[in-house]
């Protein structure tokens, strides 16, 4: 494998944004959208998981971003946002010399504590984001948290997991939605620890990761997304969220509401980066 496109979490804010971005590079420059469309890797975390599947589905991108502006969705609001969840991360990650996986495992136990609505309800909506429901011919990872174990875990097609719950699982915010029961283990959102994970694509000679967030948003774990990718062993592109796009992500990226204006900005904000990713690909 010699290059991936890598796309992080950032919820229903960052499905909207990464589709945008990606037609925004094809509307500017289309051979930079083909190069970056035709990845060896397709890796999602949380979010990233679901524009990963839809992409990798073979859908066309005006579709996709049809999808994202369109007056109704599937989507539901869980009555939660991120200031909940941040204070349920507080609670739960104990004192600093803690390990990781151990605050993993305590963030889980929240996830398994709270009330949400049921895992059927809950994978309903991840099958009406879903284009497709059958893992690609090509490659495709998605990653979730094991709770018992606090350990990432990858999911592809060669996992005997449904791309379905593959997905629900990775995108099962502690405190938000339920965790995914898979195989008789209980799982939650791939972006608890890290919303890029490149550890996942480690085979890779190049990234560009698209990444719906400020450079420097500060992490629970480590240095944060662009320490994460500053240490990567290949080439890396990040593109992250401009200011334009934060603003239009609102105060609560799961806030069903905030689909329109961040497809929008996202688009708006890949038409302006265009060129750098085609440098990025030598065109």
């Amino acid at each position: 494998m010699t290059s991936g496109l890598v796309l992080a979490g950032g919820g229903l804010a960052g499905i909207a944004w990464e589709t945008g971005i990606v037609c925004g590079i094809a509307d500017e420059l289309p051979e930079a959208a083909a190069a970056l469309l035709a990845s060896d890797v397709l890796l999602g975390t949380s979010a990233g998981s679901t524009v990963a599947a839809q992409l990798g589905s073979g859908t066309g991108l005006d579709e996709l971003f049809a999808r994202q502006t369109a007056e109704t969705s599937a989507e539901i609001d869980s009555g939660v946002d991120v200031d909940d969840i941040a204070e349920l991360f507080i609670a739960a990650m104990g004192t600093p010399d803690t390990s990781t996986q151990e605050k993993l495992r305590r963030i889980g136990a929240v996830a398994l504590s709270t009330s949400t609505v049921d895992e059927p309800v809950r994978r309903a909506v991840i099958e009406a984001r879903l284009p497709s429901h059958t893992w690609p011919d090509r490659v495709l990872r998605v990653t979730a948290i094991d709770i018992a174990s606090g350990e990432l875990v990858v999911f592809d097609r060669e996992s005997d997991v449904a791309l379905v719950d593959a997905v629900a699982a990775s995108c099962a915010v502690p405190g938000a939605w339920p965790p995914v029961t898979i195989g008789g283990r209980r799982y939650m959102d791939g972006g608890v620890g890290s919303t890029v994970n490149t550890v996942a694509a480690a085979d890779c000679a190049s990234i560009v990761a698209l990444v719906p967030q400020g450079e420097f948003s500060p992490s629970p774990f480590g240095g944060g997304v662009a320490a994460e990718l500053a240490s990567f062993s290949g080439a890396v592109l990040a593109l992250y969220a401009d200011d334009a796009a934060l603003a239009a992500f609102g105060r609560n990226p799961l806030d069903p509401a905030c689909r329109v204006p961040s497809a929008h900005a996202g688009r708006a904000q890949g038409r302006r980066e265009a060129q750098r990713v085609a440098r990025f690909f030598g065109i």
